[in-house]
């Protein structure tokens, strides 16, 4: 009979109207998702949204505005359980992370649309569309570019051959030259290499460099007497 008590037409016109703006604002997020064959397609962003309206819908109708900020609360973090089961790891990288994050914006916009807010609904959609669609061709065209190690943000390394006598003099040069260079070194290391040399390590301050620079300081430092070879390697942030 409680059940009976709780029929509200009005009410109920109300969460119909949520619950379909969820349904087709979902499903339009999803489209572009399901045409690019992620993880997460279409019906996958659907009942994202449509469970978001709902448990919002729900809460407002049983505790008022104050009842849905709690459970908006509970689905901005809980969506990140559903999110992470669509982040895969692969041969070293990370895939899915544009999966998940598109599937936490579908839970934003049902819980707008479950809070009445269907305009911010619909506007919060077009920009998630947008963000996946138009900044791809973006993205694409920095990925295929080369990367340049003349300025990039990555931890650099400069190598030394020696002989093996020459240990700790040339650790110790070493450290002093690129000091005088304004190189500052985080740590150094004196490594076998070979029967007779040694292979000193000196890795800098993870900062942004320009690698053309370090080629010329290379270079100079080979020219120095006690040093066979010189190089240097960057290693670029993930």
């Amino acid at each position: 009979m409680e059940s009976i008590n709780h029929l509200n037409l009005a009410s109920l016109l109300d969460t119909l109207i949520s619950l379909t703006t969820a349904f087709l604002l979902g499903g339009l997020i999803g489209l572009e998702r399901q045409f690019r064959q992620r993880t997460a397609g279409l019906r996958t962003n659907v009942l994202v949204a449509i469970g978001a309206s709902l448990f919002v819908d729900i809460a407002n109708r049983v505790n008022g505005p104050a009842g849905s900020v709690h459970i908006i609360a509970y689905v901005v973090s809980g969506i990140g359980f559903l999110g992470a089961g669509a982040i895969l790891r692969e041969e070293g990288g990370v895939r899915g992370l544009n999966t998940a994050a598109t599937l936490w914006c579908s839970a934003a916009v049902g819980a707008a649309a479950g809070a009445d807010l269907i305009i911010e609904a619909v506007l919060g959609m077009l920009f998630i569309v947008t963000a996946n669609t138009l900044l791809r061709p973006v993205v694409n065209s920095i990925n295929s570019q080369p990367l340049s190690v003349v300025e990039t943000e990555a931890t650099y390394t400069v190598y030394a051959i020696a002989d093996r006598k020459l240990k700790k003099q040339g650790a110790a040069s070493l450290r002093s030259t690129l000091e005088m260079a304004n190189y500052q070194v985080n740590n150094l290391a004196v490594l076998p290499f070979g029967l007779d040399e040694i292979k000193i390590e000196a890795t800098l301050f993870s900062s942004s460099l320009n690698g053309e620079e370090l080629s010329k300081f290379t270079q100079q430092l080979s020219e120095q007497t006690w040093v066979h070879q010189a190089y240097w390697s960057a290693s670029p942030h993930p």
